[in-house]
């Protein structure tokens, strides 16, 4: 039996024996920019990197999987600002699932608001393309309708407007 050179096995071994990764290492691995790893670490997300002889940011290769936690949990509509404190009483030996259950439930009736509030910019929307076919028929072809002028005595005239709640970052 002999060995054969394989090119990436020495440095997969040698990944193995280390298991750290450096920014750009944890990025690549993560799908995110090495400057969102940087980001989450400045706001607590990922605990303080340690730093290499010549300042390089080193994570241990855990890190991957807590980056991929975070960005799950983002597209759940989770903010970076409460991942933060939950990640931290976690580090510091908390539990903090309950708050993260009941910060679901609101991400939850959060989203059931946007609904009913889409369903009524929907239901509006429609009203406001009926009257705009009339008017662009009554202008003529290549007439000015005044299409976008005629929304702002529409919009007032819409009882129970709603807005979209906006997400906290």
């Amino acid at each position: 039996m002999t060995l054969e050179r394989i090119q990436g096995l020495i440095l997969k071994m040698v990944r193995r024996f280390n298991e750290t990764l450096h920014s750009g290492e944890l990025a690549k691995a993560t799908s995110v920019s090495a400057d969102t790893i940087r980001h989450y670490e400045r706001i607590g997300v990922l605990p303080k990197a340690v730093r290499s002889s010549s300042g390089y940011r080193i994570y241990p290769e855990s890190t991957v999987e807590r980056v991929l936690v975070v960005q799950r949990a983002l597209r759940i509509g989770f903010t970076l600002s409460e991942l933060a404190g939950v990640l931290k009483a976690r580090d510091a030996g908390g539990a903090p699932c309950q708050r993260v259950f009941e910060l679901a439930q609101q991400k939850l009736a959060g989203i059931r608001t946007d609904i009913v509030a889409l369903k009524h910019t929907e239901r509006y929307l429609k009203k406001v393309l009926t009257d705009w076919e009339v008017r662009v028929r009554r202008a003529g072809k290549g007439q000015k309708a005044h299409l976008l002028h005629s929304l702002t005595d529409a919009v007032n005239d819409v009882p129970g407007r709603t807005k979209f709640r906006r997400k906290n970052r």
